[in-house]
């Protein structure tokens, strides 16, 4: 029971995050599938034992059956392969050569650093810190939101 608290908790948490909302509103997945996704990625690390599915579908912060679990997560990962393979091939096609992808470089330049300040933290964060830290997710959260409309893509820079 321990497990599914901490689980479930971690993934209120995770999936409440403002950049973690605007990223996955933006995705393929749906919040469904990035859950089951997560759980299935993600549980074995928390729990520290590998789990069986039916103990994984248990883990979802809505009740389903192991066959749910296991189809969303089959979606999930069919997604998943379906945009590595788009990223594939507009890098094979040379797109990101353009200079329209360049501030989604940008973003994800600075949601790396954000991730390793974040990562840094600990107990030991100051105020001054914690202001670089709020700072950086704000402006991680307006580009994010600037980047999300399709418009953006089609703009000359």
């Amino acid at each position: 029971m321990r497990l599914k608290e901490e689980a479930q908790k971690w993934l209120i948490r995770s999936l409440d995050d403002p950049i973690v909302k605007t990223l996955a509103k933006n995705s393929i997945l749906t919040k469904t599938q990035l859950e089951t996704l997560l759980i299935d990625i993600l549980a074995e690390n928390i729990s520290g034992k590998s789990l069986k599915y039916d103990e994984k579908a248990r883990l979802r912060l809505s009740a389903v059956s192991r066959g749910a679990f296991n189809r969303t997560l089959r979606q999930a990962r069919w997604n998943v392969i379906q945009s590595i393979y788009t990223i594939l091939l507009l890098g094979y096609l040379g797109v990101f050569e353009d200079t329209r992808l360049d501030p989604y470089l940008e973003v994800a330049n600075k949601l790396q650093a954000y991730m390793k300040a974040n990562r840094g933290l600990g107990k030991k964060a100051t105020d001054e810190h914690l202001r670089i830290i709020s700072m950086l997710h704000e402006e991680l959260k307006m580009s994010l939101e600037q980047l999300s409309k399709p418009r953006t893509m089609s703009e000359k820079l």
